[in-house]
């Protein structure tokens, strides 16, 4: 987990940053992404210790992502920054392009700027400083690994705080994702304005309410089955 990291300290470098991100997939709710610093001394103890099992947050539990995400951001020598591409963005420029400027934001809120980045996945371009991108590096680099579970744990918590606002579209359980029971509220309550219309499912449930006869739903805070309770 670290072997990416040993071989640019061999090359001098110091600053090096794991980048990753959370909520590509999701119907409703922004991408996240996270970009992590540890120092070499820090990398090389928390390997031995309390990281060592420290690896791609969707392998870990709920409850081991939270433990990692507590000590990843309560310990000194370890540096976090995060980026966030709202709805708006995703459905401007799509997602792709906006989990670019989601990564790019996570690195400008860094301290300071790394002088080498690991990224997971597929090269990301623009970025302000060189980076070598990793096919399945949320599993293969300590950098990374810790960025994803910031971005998975910070992209949570938001889902959690949108849960408590729209409470039947099951938001704390799926997370966004479109499982039967997020495609189910869709029909029947019709999007929120944290919905990705860009997205087909989104677009299809749209379509079968049109069709239906049903409204748009009313740009309002107050949800609709709210509003149906309060005329009851």
């Amino acid at each position: 987990m670290l072997r990416h990291e040993q071989e640019c300290w061999a090359r001098g470098l110091t600053r090096i940053a794991g980048v990753d991100e959370a909520g590509r997939g999701p119907l409703a709710g922004p991408v996240v992404a996270a970009a992590f610093v540890f120092s070499r001394t820090a990398a090389e103890a928390g390997f031995l210790g309390e990281l060592a099992r420290l690896t791609d947050s969707k392998k870990l539990t709920e409850a081991q992502r939270e433990a990692f995400y507590t000590l990843l951001t309560g310990r000194a020598g370890l540096e976090t920054g995060v980026g966030i591409a709202s709805v708006e963005e995703i459905d401007r420029f799509n997602i792709l392009q906006a989990t670019y400027m989601a990564m790019r934001r996570a690195i400008a809120a860094l301290p300071a700027l790394p002088e080498h980045i690991l990224v997971d996945g597929l090269p990301v371009p623009s970025l302000p400083v060189p980076s070598t991108a990793i096919v399945g590096g949320d599993a293969l680099s300590l950098s990374i690994a810790a960025a994803s579970v910031i971005a998975k744990v910070t992209r949570d918590h938001l889902m959690l705080a949108l849960d408590a606002q729209y409470p039947p579209y099951g938001f704390a359980r799926h997370k966004g994702y479109g499982t039967a029971r997020h495609i189910k509220a869709l029909l029947e309550y019709g999007p929120i304005p944290e919905h990705r219309r860009s997205f087909r499912p989104v677009r299809e449930t749209q379509e079968i309410r049109r069709r239906q006869g049903h409204p748009e739903p009313p740009a309002l805070a107050t949800p609709p089955w709210n509003l149906r309770l309060e005329a009851e």
